[in-house]
């Protein structure tokens, strides 16, 4: 089957579950090995997955954030690291399409090359300058040299940077203050990437520094001169619905392990204990208060024409879900006991994958900041 030969949410989010159930059995070992799934991308790509948020002018699907929400997190189920990294490009193209800042011109053939397979993610962050939310300028420098740029620098977290075709690479412009963001083929002269990455969380997202030297690109791949205003992005949300994901993956390992698991100690299994029902069903508070969050902000953001308005309350569904999220899994482990702990449990890989929602944007304390100021507002 091929996502693009179905209309129905229902029938998508079943083709996800198959794609989800296959890479949870490879899930353990590339994150055993700190290496990278190319089989699950290569699958993803088969099946039209990665071609739904091209708009339906230019012979995409044009999804709703609802239905983007609800099959990342569907993948994540099966491999948190494959959901965030094809996440970052389907939010990418999904936000593209949303806001039309590029030339007509240059989105068109990007979503010619996306149909074709293409993948493309943002290179935003660098060592200097941290997170790129919180307003640090790029050190990565572009100049102007006749009717081209001429782009020198180093990006860390570049996620998914072993299939990445294109990059969207946030440069300061020399003898400016301007900052720009420019579209860098991976075919580029000068264009390589070096493998530094070392998490411990995430690590099958193979998010290397991605190295720019001398690296030559038309006058036309600026595509864009950066605001400082920071803007609504609900796209962004793929981020707590991947979360979301390996919190139901977490809550399944326990359920099993917990109707299954008979010591001597008891009569029956561990699942008709009181304290564990407990935890069970705290866990599916969360999950349920967590979902109907998630999906009622994406669903207010497919039909809000004004979407600034809603910049508190994406920040509000990224901090609640993941935070509920970690919650999750450690009940689910507070449930397995020391065998969560165990190599060949998935429930630590769960634990440490969950906990890098903390530093993905926006950050909890950014979150607070805008909802303390969105109050104060109210009364002056």
């Amino acid at each position: 089957m091929n996502f693009n030969n179905l209309e129905r949410l229902e029938d998508k989010i079943s083709l996800m579950k198959q794609l989800s159930s296959q890479f949870l059995h490879r899930a353990a070992k590339v994150d055993e090995s700190g290496s990278f799934s190319y089989e699950n991308i290569k699958e993803l790509k088969q099946s039209g997955y990665t071609t739904l948020p091209v708009p339906k002018e230019y012979g995409g699907k044009g999804i709703t954030l609802l239905e983007l929400v609800v099959l990342q997190e569907t993948l994540a189920q099966g491999d948190g690291a494959t959901a965030l990294g094809i996440g970052w490009h389907m939010s990418v193209m999904k936000n593209l399409a949303e806001n039309r800042n590029w030339s007509q011109t240059v989105f068109r053939e990007l979503c010619n090359a996306v149909l074709n397979g293409a993948l493309i993610n943002s290179a935003a962050s660098e060592a200097l300058t941290g997170s790129p939310t919180r307003g640090g300028k790029p050190q990565t420098i572009a100049r102007k040299d006749k009717e081209s740029w001429v782009i020198n620098g180093r990006k860390t977290f570049t996620t998914l940077s072993p299939v990445l075709d294109y990059f969207i690479v946030s440069a300061s412009i020399e003898g400016s203050d301007d900052v720009g963001n420019f579209l860098i083929q991976r075919k580029c002269n000068g264009v390589s990437i070096e493998e530094t990455w070392d998490s411990i969380a995430m690590r099958g997202t193979a998010s290397h520094d991605l190295i720019l030297l001398n690296v030559k690109v038309q006058e036309k791949d600026c595509v864009e001169i950066l605001s400082q205003q920071k803007k609504a992005n609900g796209s962004l949300l793929h981020i707590p619905a991947c979360y979301l994901g390996i919190a139901q993956a977490a809550q399944n390992e326990a359920l099993h392990f917990a109707n299954t698991y008979s010591p001597n100690s008891i009569s029956g299994k561990i699942i008709d204990l009181p304290n564990v029902q407990q935890k069970v069903g705290e866990m599916e508070y969360e999950l349920i208060k967590a979902r109907h969050l998630l999906y009622s902000v994406a669903q207010k953001w497919d039909e809000t024409e004004e979407k600034e308005t809603l910049l508190p309350e994406l920040g509000v569904a990224k901090m609640a879900v993941t935070n509920s999220a970690i919650s999750i899994v450690d009940l689910a482990m507070r449930i397995v006991g020391a065998r969560s702990l165990s190599k060949k449990s998935p429930l630590q890989r769960y634990y440490r994958d969950v906990r890098a929602g903390l530093h993905n944007p926006p950050m909890d304390d950014m979150t607070i900041k805008l909802l303390s100021q969105k109050a104060i507002d109210r009364i002056q």
